[in-house]
């Protein structure tokens, strides 16, 4: 048995090495960078490039990647999420304080002091790092760079004027990389180091202004609470957690009301509510096959439909994109390796599982229509609306609505919300990213109802735009990759 395991893994360890080999040759579609930086857009909703090509952030969680993976095995992922179209990969560069690498190499051998920390010959935890980097931008790809995760930082790992030294660091040696998303903060909530998580906000912002940063916060709150007036601070985000309605587990003074945990439009609409509006996104929600409320492995486990109301809640409340999260795959779990909250799938075997793949069809749904006019408007549903699971919530633009509903329960929408006299009309899997065109309907309020039946997860997003308009074709099965007009 030991023999057979031996022989399987040498078999993944070379297919994953011809597979990296093949991903350094093979050009990615879309470069994103190649439009210029990323800017908050003038609505300060939305994130877009210089030239004014828009960004929809699809990111996935691949926390420890900097930790466990080696170079073969940090290419085979990355091309994974550049093929499933995910185009932000959020890591912590360090997870721990010690932090250690697959390598053995120490992130800080002589503590905070970085003068001799390239030292000749070596491979060592900073080289690494840059590699990732670097295969990511071959790749198209954003890095969420979580500088250093709360834990340790919390428990006084550095202090005000190492997190100085740390950030002018991290800042001059990336500040060049096209693909850097800088993220404060680490799992932890604003008001715990807060001198310190300041300290590493500003020493980076001193000298690098072209790259975007936010703060990734505890679950159940947001950065806006305590950071929303920082000028370095230029967009927020929230963590809407791993709890389902009612599950309490003791949290002291809870920071949201009771029976809401699954609401993560909730955070976009109270980010909306502070001053200066600034975009907003779930940079952590529930994560596929963890267990609800995280830390009883007995728990039932979230499934892809749950990652998929997320996903879709939070972006037509108004959130600019969307996170993914995955139990096995977000601390790269192997064989004798990671394993916490339940996590028995490899890391690499999760990358098949069915919500990995199918965040791309929201993706693609948003860049296919007009995308900075959109705004959330509950307005369009006609009537009364349902709360918990049985909440469909909408978004429109001047000429097309979008309403996506997790139940399939008959719903009233108002076509007079949006421009034309006629309206043309779809069904859209979030599951398949499958098209059915089901006809052209006058100026008023319709009933919709698919004919699938009503249960939780059988999810639907209702299309409806005017019909003097060519977005999206009546004949269309599926929907085109929408970033092939993005092309430079």
């Amino acid at each position: 048995m030991r023999t057979i395991r031996i022989i399987l893994l040498s078999v993944f360890t070379i297919l994953i090495f011809a597979g990296s080999l093949n991903a350094q040759d093979r050009k990615p579609n879309y470069i994103p960078w190649k439009n210029g930086k990323l800017v908050v857009d003038e609505s300060n909703r939305y994130l877009r490039h210089e030239n004014g090509t828009p960004f929809f952030w699809l990111g996935e969680t691949g926390w420890y990647l900097p930790a466990r993976l080696d170079r073969d095995e940090a290419e085979y992922y990355l091309e994974q999420c550049r093929q499933k179209g995910y185009n932000v990969v959020q890591v912590m560069v360090m997870n721990t304080m010690p932090a250690i690498n697959t390598y053995g190499k120490w992130a800080l051998p002589d503590g905070f002091n970085f003068k001799n920390i390239d030292k000749k010959g070596e491979y060592g935890y900073w080289d690494h790092m840059d590699y990732i980097i670097q295969a990511a931008e071959r790749k198209g790809i954003y890095i969420g760079m979580v500088c250093v995760w709360g834990s340790p930082v919390s428990q006084g790992k550095m202090s005000v004027s190492e997190a100085e030294k740390y950030g002018k660091f991290l800042a001059e040696r990336y500040k060049n990389s096209p693909n850097i998303i800088w993220f404060i903060g680490g799992d932890i909530r604003g008001d715990v180091k807060t001198d310190v998580w300041k300290s590493l906000a500003k020493s980076i912002r001193a000298i690098d202004s072209n790259h975007l940063m936010t703060f990734h916060p505890r679950g159940r709150t947001m950065s806006g609470t305590w950071f929303h007036n920082e000028p370095w601070l230029d967009f927020n985000m929230f963590q809407s957690g791993h709890r389902r309605y009612g599950q309490r587990m003791g949290d002291g003074e809870y920071p949201i009301e009771e029976n809401t945990e699954e609401d993560n439009w909730r955070f976009v609409e109270r980010s909306f509510e502070l001053s200066p509006l600034k975009p907003v996104i779930d940079g952590e929600p529930i994560y596929e096959n963890i267990p609800q409320g995280l830390h009883d492995p007995n728990e039932i486990r979230w499934k892809d439909y749950d990652v998929r109301r997320y996903a879709y809640w939070s972006v037509f409340a108004g959130s600019f994109g969307h996170t993914y999260g995955n139990n096995s795959i977000m601390q790269m779990k192997k064989n004798g390796i990671g394993g916490a909250y339940g996590a028995d799938e490899p890391w690499y075997e999760a990358l098949n599982n069915p919500g990995m793949n199918q965040m791309k069809y929201l993706k693609n749904l948003m860049l296919t229509l007009p995308f900075f006019d959109r705004i959330p408007d509950q307005s369009v549903i006609s009537g009364t609306n349902g709360t918990q699971y049985d909440r469909i919530i909408a978004t429109r633009g001047k000429d097309y609505l979008l309403v996506y509903n997790y139940t399939a329960r008959f719903m009233n929408i108002d076509l007079t919300k949006i421009s034309g006299t006629k309206k043309n009309a779809w069904w859209y899997s979030p599951v398949n990213g499958s098209l059915e065109y089901i006809g052209e309907f006058d100026n008023e309020i319709t009933r919709f109802i698919d004919d699938s039946g009503y249960r939780a997860g059988n999810d639907k997003v209702l299309i409806a735009i005017d019909s003097s308009k060519d977005y999206i074709k009546t004949d269309w099965r599926e929907l085109p990759n929408a970033e092939d007009k993005f092309q430079k």
